[in-house]
């Protein structure tokens, strides 16, 4: 049987390909919801300067990744996909021992997130554009899909691998490279699914994450001119003044 270790994770971000230490001397602590006296993570709260940093590195990829065949992005999917679904139990135990959820409810979230990166995998293939008639002779009209460039993923803590492969995978399908700020109640599912698609071989810099609360590192998110969209689920209200969002 698979187990997960009950050892304290100390939280690192994610930045162009690298495990990094964040510089923040802020630290929050997340509990085992089962059991308030096991601390399963200690998470910084990663500063503007480091969520800046984050955002160059996936700019700094984005050429590169745009450049590259759609199919070989769908493989990429395929092989993340491949090593989620090797790894399920392992990652489903993960979820409940962190976020709280039954193994069975956890298990069926992770599964839900396989479904999606098989999907996507798939669309690939199918990223065309239309061919329109044009008013005039001899002029062929058509059109072509193109990224956008770097993409702001912040994601809640009740669905903490579904949510977060849902608004990834159709951007990295499309050529958009990720900044990815997961809740921080759930950082070491977010750190766990950045590491699948590391190993499946995604390039350095087009998968990024920082740990951090949403008033400082989200707010960078939204505000910094280097990144196109973003993609938020969640609140813009703190239910408890102890936890940063």
């Amino acid at each position: 049987m698979t187990t997960v270790s009950t050892a304290v994770h100390p939280c690192r971000n994610f930045i162009g390909g690298e495990w990094v230490e964040s510089r923040s001397s802020k630290i929050v602590e997340r509990r085992n919801p089962a059991n308030l006296d096991e601390v399963v993570a200690s998470i910084p709260l990663s500063t503007r300067e480091e969520t800046a940093e984050t955002i160059a590195a996936a700019q700094a990829a984005f050429p590169a990744w745009r450049d590259t065949p759609a199919p070989q992005r769908g493989r990429i999917l395929l092989r993340a996909m491949q090593i989620m679904e090797a790894e399920k139990e392992e990652l489903a135990r993960m979820l409940t021992r962190e976020e709280g959820k039954t193994y069975t409810n956890s298990l069926g979230e992770v599964m839900k997130a396989v479904k999606v990166l098989e999907f996507m995998a798939g669309e690939t293939r199918r990223l065309g554009g239309e061919f329109l008639p044009s008013e005039l002779p001899k002029n062929f009209a058509y059109t072509m899909r193109q990224p956008l460039g770097v993409v702001g993923l912040i994601t809640p803590w009740n669905f903490p691998v579904s949510i977060p492969v849902w608004k990834m995978a159709p951007a990295l399908a499309a050529g958009n490279t990720v900044v990815f700020k997961p809740a921080t109640l759930t950082p070491l599912t977010a750190a766990r699914v950045v590491d699948m698609f590391a190993r499946a071989g995604i390039p350095p810099g087009v998968v990024n994450l920082v740990n951090g609360a949403g008033g400082e590192c989200g707010d960078e998110l939204v505000n910094h001119p280097g990144v196109r969209a973003i993609s938020f689920t969640g609140s813009n209200v703190k239910w408890a003044e102890r936890i940063p969002l």
